[in-house]
């Protein structure tokens, strides 16, 4: 069963991300940009470069789950919180 809580780790990938990506080109970006590994079971986050659409990739046991969200075009872009980087 899909299911995303607050139990959870959340990454957000650092700039802005193609979002014609599927889920296996975004498991290289997990691996690429921010070192991560998706069989964690971690929440990996991408947005595009309007902030318009907003993807979350995790593994469960299973298999990789990928959800979508696009906002409609009459709402405010999505205002994601400010990265912290070490």
């Amino acid at each position: 069963m899909f299911c995303l809580n607050d139990s959870m780790r959340y990454f957000l990938c650092p700039g802005y991300t193609d979002m014609r990506k599927g889920m296996f080109t975004l498991c290289g970006l997990v691996h690429e940009r921010m070192g991560g590994d998706i069989r964690s079971g971690e929440v990996f986050i991408f947005y595009n470069r309007f902030r318009t659409k907003i993807k979350l990739l995790h593994a469960e046991p299973g298999g990789l789950v990928l959800y979508e969200k696009k906002a409609p075009s009459r709402y405010p872009p999505i205002i994601l919180p400010p990265v912290l980087t070490p």
